[in-house]
């Protein structure tokens, strides 16, 4: 699943994503594509929770 992440700018913002997610589904892969802003989850949760845990993280998707 892709997420757009308008306030992630720099790698302390993707260390905090990537540790959010990680907490969520420590089997988790992340993709991260910094200069547009988007990241590309596989995990075996649902979307929902995955948006939900970025938001409390500070990272709410688009």
């Amino acid at each position: 699943m892709e997420f757009s992440i308008p306030d992630m700018s720099c790698g302390h913002c993707v260390k905090a994503i990537t540790q959010a997610l990680a907490q969520l589904d420590p089997a988790a892969t992340l993709s991260v594509d910094l200069p547009t802003r988007t990241i590309t989850v596989q995990t075996a949760q649902e979307r929902e929770k995955v948006a939900a845990a970025l938001a409390e993280a500070g990272y709410p998707a688009a």
